[in-house]
This record gives structure tokens, sequence and C-alpha cells, in this order.
């Protein structure tokens, strides 16, 4: 079984969509997949529903923090819900001091489990401590290897 890891930003340009779409449903056309996921707004909820839809399975990793009161949008906390009910297995991380503490935590967890990290990433460093640049940066460390889909020369708002 592949495990893939996705790490992403929250807000995603229109443009980079159809990229994002296309590049992820080519990964996962390999096999038998397993894809870990915070299910975050943005990338992690794009890349999961198409995971699902396209049969793979979704492990949830849940930040140890009060994960799901930092949805803050609507839309993303019922996308949330509905993509966890469909996951085969759920990992509930232990509470860490900060939710950028947390988020750090899972973006490094679900590295250090996976084969392949996708990152749907602008290429630009993170703006706060848990963020996809830092999972990156994480993954090539530790020789995980990284695929960025994401569209060239557009940059995340």
């Amino acid at each position: 079984m592949n495990r893939i890891g996705v790490t992403g930003h929250l807000v995603l340009p229109a443009t980079v969509l159809p990229s994002v779409r296309a590049g992820m449903l080519d990964l996962l056309r390999v096999g038998d997949v397993e894809m870990l996921s915070s299910l975050a707004a943005g990338a992690d909820q794009l890349c999961a529903s198409l995971a699902l839809d396209s049969g793979a399975t979704v492990t949830a990793v849940i930040p140890g923090t009060g994960y799901e009161a930092h949805f803050t949008d609507d839309m993303a906390r019922t996308a949330y819900h509905r993509l966890l009910a469909r996951c085969t297995e759920r990992i509930d991380l232990p509470a860490e001091p900060t939710p950028e503490e947390a988020y750090d935590a899972a973006g490094r967890w679900i590295v250090d489990h996976c084969d392949l990290l996708v990152a749907v990433w602008d290429g630009r460093p993170s703006r706060g401590r848990g963020g996809t640049g830092d999972v990156v940066r994480h993954a090539r460390r530790t020789g995980v290897e990284v695929t960025v889909l994401w569209r060239p020369g557009v940059l995340r708002p």
C-alpha cells in the first residue's frame, strides 16, 4: 500500500485548482493508496475528497488541540465532519501547548508515516509554525519524497 501524506494551504486560488486536481488524481492511480490528512480547510479537504471518491482510504490525523474550534468557516467545518465520517481510521495526537505546535506535530506525524508527501504549495515560507513550508522542510530533511502540486507563478492570497 502506498501511503500519501498531504500538506497544503488553507486558501487555494481558483487558478491552481485544475492542476492540483489533475496531479492528485494521477497520484491516486498508482494502485492501493492510503492518504494521511488532517482534513484542514483548503488543500487537505480537496485531496481527501478526491482520494475517497477514487476509492482510496483516508486516515485522519487530528492535531492535539481544540482542532474543530479553529475552523472559522462553517463550510470548512461541515466538510471536515463529512470527510471525517468517511475516514477509515482516526489518529488523535496528544495535546500540545499551542495550536501552532499542534499543527506542527501533526505535519511531522504525517511525514514520518508516509511514503510520499504531496504539498499543495506555492513554494514560499510558512506564515506560522507548522505551515506547509515547515512540513515540506521536515520531509526533505528526513528523506521523504515530496511532490509539489501548484501552478507556477501563482502565489497564495
